[in-house]
């Protein structure tokens, strides 16, 4: 068999291999792509004996004419350049398990700052028994795949590994093994958040209609005929109905905001009309509880927002600066005006302490979970607040001391700060952290 012929088989056997790993999520031609790239590797592994040598000069290329090597060579460098820009961590090893290749991922997968892989044997660079055994297995012509490994740095990353061995160019032995790391630490984040917000959401579900449920079952074993009752039970079962009714249209809320489907329409408004139009819609809810609420706002600012927005997020916090105010209480919304406007909402209170302030924006996060609930409170509220302050360019803050009261801070850009592109922040928000 000639040369020309094995490497071409090398390459084929090679391509297969890889194209396997890479089909559930690449394209057919990224995949083939990287199996010639096995297959270059491959050749490496058959013929590099220098310890530390990470290329292979032409004149070490199988082929019959120097033209013919320095073709094949300049493909392999080719091949190594795309390597080293790809974010998966890969590994090569010959059949005595010592490394061959690598990419510059894999060095920082294994806390390589320094040095090289190369000429180094899998047990010298880590000790992890879960990828020793995986290409332990490839040299025996098994593939591995779905192998997760994680690491105990700080940063806690995780890894998908899968191995497929390198078939010699006959068929019948195995050279070596490639391996690809793939990181799938941000999927594991977004799985744990979507996990504990299915939980939240049932357990905000059950609570109100197991109460709906029992009052009904009551009616119907005859409290109907009790008109007092009756008209009691009723009232529980609207207001509970009203909560889960409220907590869907906030779940509505925030995932159209965080799909980046809500838009933000800016424009100059005075600040001070829609802030009486706020304390407006609570008064109600205030002169119950003896709170004042006072608009501190001059005339004459001029914000640069959404006003829709901005009324919904002002109606989220000066609801909750009454909900966990005292009785005879104030509530005051002011204004900050500079390079950037702050809109602040202070209630006196009892503040919050300080453990659950870097928290208090997630999503159902609440402080008194059974006072939040009594007071018909969602949980996201805070949420949206946070998700509609960034589509604004902005951000959203509190400060609180115990016995003083809070003070929530909606920082905002001015006209000439605004982001052009509201909707794009919302979505890239959305996979960095969990949101409220």
């Amino acid at each position: 068999m000639s040369r020309h012929y094995s490497l071409l088989l090398a390459l084929c056997a090679a391509s297969v291999g890889v194209l396997l790993i890479f089909s559930f999520s690449f394209t057919a031609l990224l995949a083939a792509t990287l199996g010639f790239l096995a297959g270059y590797f491959l050749l490496k592994v058959r013929h590099v004996n220098q310890v530390g040598m990470s290329s292979l000069p032409p004149q070490n290329v199988p082929g019959s004419s120097d033209s013919r090597s320095t073709e094949i060579f300049a493909l392999g460098k080719l091949f190594e350049a795309t390597l080293d820009e790809m974010r998966e961590g890969l590994l090569v090893v010959d059949n005595n398990l010592r490394v061959v290749a690598s990419n510059p991922a894999a060095h920082r997968l294994f806390n390589l700052v320094t040095g090289r892989l190369e000429s180094q044997r899998l047990t010298e660079i880590t000790r992890n028994p879960a990828i020793y055994s995986a290409f332990h297995d490839a040299l025996k012509g098994n593939e591995r795949s779905g192998v997760e490994i994680e690491t105990h740095d700080p940063s806690r990353r995780v890894f998908d590994l899968r191995v497929v061995p390198l078939g010699s160019s006959d068929g019948t032995t195995t050279a070596g093994a490639i391996g690809v790391f793939f990181d799938i630490t941000q999927l594991e984040k977004l799985e744990r958040v979507r996990q504990e917000f299915l939980s939240n959401v049932s357990h905000e579900l059950r609570t109100p209609l197991t109460a709906i449920l029992a009052f009904v079952e009551t009616l119907e074993a005859g409290a109907l005929d009790d008109r007092e009752n009756s008209e009691r039970f009723l009232a529980i079962i609207r207001k509970n109905a009203a909560r889960m009714q409220n907590l869907i249209d906030d779940i509505l809320e925030l995932s159209a905001i965080e799909a980046g489907n809500v838009g933000v329409k800016a424009e100059e408004i005075e600040l001070r009309p829609l802030i009486n139009d706020v304390i407006m819609s609570l008064t109600a809810k205030a002169s119950s509880r003896g709170i004042t609420l006072l608009n501190d706002v001059s005339p004459d600012t001029i914000v640069f927002v959404d006003p829709r927005r901005l009324e919904q997020m002002l109606n989220n916090l000066v609801d909750n600066a009454i909900k966990f105010n005292r009785d005879g209480g104030m509530v005051t919304i002011g204004c900050e005006a500079g390079t950037r406007t702050r809109i602040l909402v202070r209630d006196t209170g009892e503040g919050i302490p300080a453990q659950h302030l870097e928290r208090l924006f997630e999503r159902f996060y609440r402080v008194d979970r059974a006072r939040s609930r009594d007071m018909g409170g969602t949980g996201l509220g805070l949420a949206i607040v946070k998700h509609l302050a960034r589509a604004h360019g902005g951000e959203v803050r509190v400060s609180s001391e115990l016995g003083q009261g809070s003070t929530f801070e909606i920082d905002l850009p001015q006209a000439n700060g605004i982001s052009a592109a509201p909707e794009a922040a919302i979505k890239r928000e959305t996979i960095a952290t969990p949101g409220y």
